[in-house]
C-alpha cells in the first residue's frame, strides 16, 4: 500500500471532496477552498517523507526514488494552481462547481502519477487517458462562454486523434516484441521498420501532449479559451508530467535507437523553439503570448533529452521545476488582473507599475526566468540545458537555442516595457489581491530566487537520475 502512496493519498481527497459536494448545501460551498488547499498541502508534505519502493501487480507499477520525486514536483505545481485559483473560484458563477473543479484537477493529477510509475504500456495508457479526459471539462469549466466550450472540444478531439496515433503505434512495439513490459521491450527493441514505425508513431502522440512543432496547432486557442488557471494548469502540471515519462521512455525502453530518435529530436528542437518564438512576438492576447512561449520552452525541454546522459535528464527534471514556478508566476498575475478587471491584452498593461508596483515586479522577474536572465532559476534552468547538448557535440544546435534565447528576451521586455515604461490614461486600477493569491505569488518568488541558489537542489536531481540512462 506505501508503494501505491501518492496515488491513494489522492484518491482519498478525491472521494472526501466528493462526498462534501453530496452533503454540503449549495450556498456553503466556498468552504471546501480551504480544506482541499490543506489537504493537498499535507498530500505534498507527505510525498517528501522517504517511503518504501518497489513494484506492484507484475511489473505494471512500479515506485522508485526518481518517480517519487517526478511526482513531488506535479504535486508543488498543482498545490500552486489550487492556491492561485481560490479567488476564481468564489466568484458567483463558480460558487456551485467549486467541488467539481477540484476533483477533476485531481483526477488529472492521479492519472498523471500512474503514468509515471507505469511498468508497462497498458498502465501507461490507462494513466494518459486518466489525465487527459478531466482536462476537457476543464478547459470547457466556464460552459457558458462561447471560448471556453469552444476549447473544451478542440483539446477533446485533438487528444483523441494524438492517443489514437500514440495507441497505433504501441500496438505496433507490442506486434513486434510481443510484449508490453518497458523492462522486457527494451531487450527486445532491435530497431527493425515496424519497430521504428511504431516509436514515430507514439512519438506524434506524445509530441501532441507536449506541443511540439508541428503538432501544437491546438495549443494557443484551448490556451485562450480555458479559464487562465486552467490554461497555467495545462502549460506546467500537463506539460511536465508528459515531458517525464517521455525522457524515461526514451532513455530506457527506445534506447537502441537512440541514434535515430536523437535526429528526430534535433529537427523538432529546432522548429519549436524558432516557430513558437517567432508566434509569440505577433500575440496581443497575454494567454495565447505565454502558449506560444510555452511551446519554445518545450523546445528547450528536449534540450535536456538529446544529451542522452544522466546529467541530460537532471537538467529536464530541473528545468520543469523551475519552469513550474516561473509560468505560474506568470499566470498568476495575468489571473489576479483578469478577475478583477477582465484585461489580457499587453496593452492593457500599460503603466501597470505606477498602479500596481508588487504585480508588475512579480511579472517581471518570472518574464525573467523565462527568458533566462540571471541570477533567477530561469537562467541556471537553461544553462544546464545547454551544457547537456553541449557534452554530446551539438555545438551548432546549442548556437541556435541560444539565438533563440535572445529572441525570446525580445519579446517578453515588450511586455516589462508596457508595465515599466509606457502610459496609459486608463492604467489598470490599483488591485488589493487577496490572501490566496497573494500567498500564490510569494510562493513563485520563492521558488524562482531559491532553486537558482541553493545548489543542492540540482545535485540532489542529478543523483536521483543516476542509473536510468
Amino acid at each position: 500500500m506505501l508503494i501505491m502512496r501518492h496515488e491513494l493519498l489522492l484518491i482519498a481527497i478525491t472521494v472526501i471532496l466528493l462526498l462534501v459536494e453530496i452533503f454540503l448545501p449549495a450556498d456553503k460551498k466556498s468552504r471546501i477552498i480551504t480544506p482541499a488547499i490543506l489537504l493537498m498541502t499535507a498530500v505534498l508534505i507527505l510525498g517528501f517523507i522517504p517511503g518504501p519502493t518497489g513494484i506492484l501487480f507484475g511489473g505494471m507499477y512500479q515506485t522508485t526514488a526518481l518517480t517519487l520525486m517526478l511526482k513531488n514536483i506535479l504535486n508543488i505545481g498543482v498545490l500552486i494552481v489550487m492556491i492561485q485559483s481560490a479567488d476564481w473560484l468564489k466568484k458567483p458563477e463558480n460558487k456551485e462547481k467549486i467541488s467539481e473543479y477540484y476533483i477533476l484537477m485531481l483526477s488529472t493529477l492521479i492519472g498523471m502519477q500512474y503514468m509515471i510509475s507505469s511498468g508497462d504500456f497498458l498502465m501507461f495508457y490507462l494513466g494518459l487517458e486518466l489525465a487527459t479526459i478531466p482536462l476537457a471539462a476543464l478547459a470547457a469549466f466556464e460552459r457558458f462562454k462561447e471560448k471556453s466550450a469552444e476549447a473544451g472540444v478542440k483539446l477533446i478531439f485533438s487528444s483523441a486523434l494524438s492517443s489514437g496515433i500514440l495507441l497505433y503505434g504501441l500496438s505496433m512495439v507490442y506486434g513486434t516484441t510481443g510484449t508490453l513490459y518497458f523492462a522486457e521491450v527494451g531487450p527486445a527493441f532491435t530497431g527493425t521498420p515496424l519497430q521504428v514505425l511504431g516509436f514515430i508513431f507514439f512519438f506524434a502522440g506524445m509530441a501532441f501532449k507536449i506541443s511540439l512543432v508541428p503538432f501544437h496547432l491546438w495549443t494557443a486557442d484551448v490556451y485562450e479559451g480555458a479559464p487562465i488557471n486552467i490554461t497555467s494548469y495545462l502549460s506546467v502540471v500537463s506539460k511536465g508530467a508528459a515531458a517525464f515519462i517521455l525522457t524515461i521512455l526514451l532513455f530506457t525502453v527506445f534506447s537502441k535507437i537512440a541514434l535515430m530518435w536523437s535526429n528526430v529530436l534535433y529537427i523538432i528542437i529546432i522548429l519549436t523553439i524558432t516557430l513558437g518564438n517567432l508566434f509569440a512576438i505577433r500575440q496581443q492576447n497575454l494567454k495565447r503570448f505565454l502558449a506560444f512561449s510555452s511551446i519554445a520552452q518545450a523546445g528547450f525541454i528536449l534540450l535536456g533529452i538529446i544529451g542522452q546522459s544522466q546529467y541530460g535528464m537532471a537538467t529536464v527534471i530541473y528545468f520543469v521545476l523551475v519552469y513550474i514556478f516561473s509560468n505560474l508566476g506568470a499566470f498568476g498575475v495575468v489571473a489576479i488582473i483578469s478577475n478583477r478587471s477582465g484585461l489580457e491584452t499587453i496593452n492593457d498593461y500599460d503603466g501597470l507599475y505606477r498602479t500596481n508596483p508588487r504585480l508588475a515586479m512579480v511579472m517581471m522577474l518570472s518574464l525573467f526566468s523565462l527568458a533566462g536572465i540571471p541570477p533567477v532559476a530561469g537562467f541556471f534552468g537553461k544553462f544546464f540545458l545547454f551544457a547537456a547538448a553541449a557534452n554530446h557535440g551539438l555545438y551548432i544546435l546549442v548556437l541556435i537555442a541560444i539565438i533563440n534565447t535572445i529572441i525570446s528576451l525580445y519579446y517578453y521586455l515588450l511586455v516589462i516595457k508596457a508595465m515599466f515604461l509606457n502610459r496609459s490614461d486608463r492604467p489598470i486600477p490599483r488591485i488589493k489581491s487577496d490572501f490566496y493569491s497573494s500567498l500564490g505569488l510569494i510562493l513563485c518568488l520563492v521558488g524562482i530566487f531559491a532553486i537558482g541558489i541553493f545548489s543542492a537542489v540540482f545535485e540532489m536531481i542529478n543523483g536521483l537520475s543516476f542509473g536510468l540512462y
